[in-house]
């Protein structure tokens, strides 16, 4: 993911690329290269290497608000954020407080409580015949994230010191789905519609990686979808990636998962899958200024189907 967002912005003119580097891992092809040593203060290095740029594109994981801390120092270092504001980057972070956001406005969204206040009406769910589905509340593709077709063992698990930190939803069957878009002043625009390979063994999910494009028969309804998620958080900016599960019908219904306000997985695929490099569009997106805005379109995309395995 992260090499593809580099080799995507050394293809744009003008744009200079600074990379911060875990030591640890493979060095990237980028115009200049900031590393860390594993012992080094990483938020002064992150701070410094900020200082030196004109914007600032942070990708990180959302969990212990790591990511709503990076946006908030590129904004206090007064640079242009490529990516959502801090507030709204919480929210997102949130699997609860997405849930009620769009539930309340209107957008189909699993339903998710918190572990502590399911467990306080635990007794009321024991007849669920589809089981729970627990995950921390801003974690991480599939960290943590288990299944429990029992209420009373779901409990036992939950009360092993998650009571604060996860929350509950009903399972529901279907197919795990992924949007790529970008978003901007409350409208979105879909790059692709992603089928997802996740797996449950032994009551835990893992994540193999996904077929960008792979959804690409469903793209005017989760185009409709997009819309209404942009909408209703219009503070949405940049890359946005979208979790959906799918039941299959005779009218398909799509179910607003959890809302990833960053850079994921299936960036990885993206420019061979609609033959347009995305970085290129996101910075066209988050430089226009009010009158380009209003007149912002994608030009076609192709609809090429790209496998990602992990």
């Amino acid at each position: 993911m992260r090499d593809a967002m580099l080799a995507d912005l050394k293809q744009i003119a003008g744009v200079e690329v600074i990379c911060c580097h875990d030591a640890r891992f493979p060095v990237p092809v980028a115009g200049q290269v900031v590393e860390l040593e594993g012992t080094g203060d990483v938020w002064h290095l992150w701070q410094s290497t900020m200082k030196q740029a004109d914007a600032v594109w942070a990708v990180a994981p959302e969990t212990g608000g790591l990511l709503s801390r990076l946006n908030s120092l590129a904004l206090a270092e007064g640079k242009l954020l490529l990516g959502c504001p801090p507030a709204i980057t919480a929210i997102a972070a949130s699997k609860f407080e997405t849930s009620r956001l769009l539930h309340s406005l209107g957008v189909s969204v699993v339903a998710t409580e918190w572990a502590h206040a399911w467990l306080q009406r635990m007794p009321l769910r024991e007849t669920a015949a589809t089981g729970w589905v627990i995950k921390p509340d801003d974690g991480v593709s599939c960290d943590d994230t288990v299944y429990f077709e029992s209420a009373e063992a779901a409990a036992t698990w939950l009360r092993n010191g998650r009571e604060s930190s996860h929350v509950v939803q009903p399972c529901h069957s279907g197919q795990a789905l992924s949007l790529s878009m970008l978003c901007r002043e409350g409208r979105a625009w879909l790059l692709s519609c992603n089928r997802q390979n996740i797996t449950l063994t032994d009551g835990r999910f893992a994540y193999h990686g996904s077929m960008v494009n792979g959804a690409a028969e469903y793209h005017e309804m989760l185009n409709r979808l997009a819309q209404q998620i942009a909408a209703a958080m219009p503070a949405l900016a940049g890359y946005i990636g979208v979790d959906v599960l799918l039941e299959e019908g005779d009218v398909p219904r799509f179910t607003v998962l959890e809302i990833n306000p960053r850079l994921t997985t299936s960036y990885a695929g993206l420019h061979a899958a609609i033959g347009v490099n995305p970085a290129q569009l996101m910075l066209q997106l988050m430089l226009a200024d009010r009158e380009a805005l209003r007149h912002f379109a994608l030009p076609q995309l192709d609809r090429n189907n790209i496998e990602l395995t992990l």
